[in-house]
This record gives structure tokens, C-alpha cells and sequence, in this order.
């Protein structure tokens, strides 16, 4: 059950959508709700019926609410994945983001979740970065878009936009550091023994 009294991020879930690109995400906050609880937040996942959704590579995941049944929102994270390329072309999904973006006072994606908030035209006019291999397409949906193509994520104020799958956690570290502080970044990130040194 979720305390009406601590501020809160929801990440979305969908069918297709990147494993990684919700559970990196869910494992920072969810690491900062927990072991830095005075700051007042909290974390859960939502799908549109509140049923569970098969990821990209086949992870079943059961989410906390259904859309409908989500505590108010602070922050909202949309995914990406292969489940995003039905998305773009969802007219009520789009519209669902536009209320959101409309409400939520920050909201952020991970990889081709951007691909979304373009064609719901929440990144007209703004900088923002997705996934290497979809950054044309990120152009074209809207070629207002200032497209960052060497970036790890973009903080474009009331809207954080982040690069492929692993990009995430970055981010998410980012919007900890934001939200609470650097140091209490640092501490998480050393909890998740978060440190890549990539060997390939």
C-alpha cells in the first residue's frame, strides 16, 4: 500500500516492454525509497489494466497498480523497448501521456520510450536522446526535437530523456542526485555496486 503522504515516482509497464529499461530504473529509486526513507518518497510500477505484462524478452512482470488505480504522481518514468513501436501509433496512449505530461511534474523515459513522448509531442522544441539505433527515428517523429546523439541521458528540465537500456540506471542516479542529493546518489550507486568497467 502506498503512503498518500511520501511524493511518488511511477514507472510504466507494458507487453514489450525492455527489461532492463523498468527493472534498472525501479532498483535505483527503489534502493533510495528504502534506505533514505526522510526524503519522503516512494516507487511503484503500473500497466494500463494493472495486469501483468510480458517484457521484451520474456520476463513476466506483475505491476503495483492499474493506470486508473496509481497514487498522484511526481515523477512518472516511461520505458522503452519493441512494445513502444504499437505505442506511437496508440492514440489513447498518446493521449494518456499528454495528461500525464500535463499533471506530473517531471516526467522522464529510458531508450525508445522518447520515441513515445515525440509523437505525444511532449518534446517538441526540446533536447532529448534515446537509444543509438532509433535517434534518426527520434528526429523524424519531430524534427523540432534537438537530437543529443553522444549523450547518456538529457535533464531538459521538467522532462528527462535517457539513452539505451542500461542508460537508466544513469539517469535514475541522476534524478536521485536531483531530488535528494549528490551524496545520497553516491551512497545508492555504491549499494547497487554500480561501477562499469565494461570488459569487451
Amino acid at each position: 500500500m502506498v503512503d498518500a503522504a511520501r511524493r511518488h515516482v511511477g514507472i510504466l509497464l507494458f507487453d514489450g516492454v525492455e527489461e532492463l529499461d523498468c527493472v534498472g530504473p525501479y532498483e535505483v529509486l527503489a534502493a533510495w525509497a528504502s534506505h533514505f526513507p526522510d526524503d519522503g518518497w516512494s516507487v511503484s510500477t503500473m500497466s494500463r489494466a494493472g495486469t501483468a505484462v510480458t517484457c521484451a524478452k520474456g520476463m513476466r512482470v506483475l505491476p503495483h497498480h492499474a493506470v486508473a488505480d496509481a497514487p498522484a504522481l511526481e515523477v512518472l518514468i516511461h520505458p522503452g523497448g519493441r512494445g513502444t513501436r504499437a505505442l506511437v501509433a496508440d492514440p489513447a496512449h498518446l493521449d494518456w501521456v499528454r495528461a500525464q505530461r500535463a499533471q506530473v511534474p517531471l516526467v522522464a523515459s529510458v531508450c525508445t520510450g522518447s520515441l513515445v513522448l515525440a509523437a505525444a509531442g511532449v518534446l517538441a522544441g526540446r533536447a532529448a536522446t534515446t537509444h543509438w539505433a532509433s535517434l534518426d527515428a527520434l528526429s523524424e517523429l519531430d524534427p523540432t526535437i534537438d537530437v543529443r546523439r553522444e549523450v547518456r541521458f538529457v535533464d531538459d528540465g521538467d522532462v528527462v530523456t535517457s539513452a539505451g537500456v542500461s542508460a537508466g540506471i544513469d539517469m535514475s542516479l541522476h534524478l536521485v542526485a536531483r531530488l535528494a542529493s549528490a551524496s545520497t546518489a553516491a551512497t545508492v550507486r555504491r549499494r547497487l555496486e554500480y561501477d562499469p568497467a565494461p570488459t569487451v
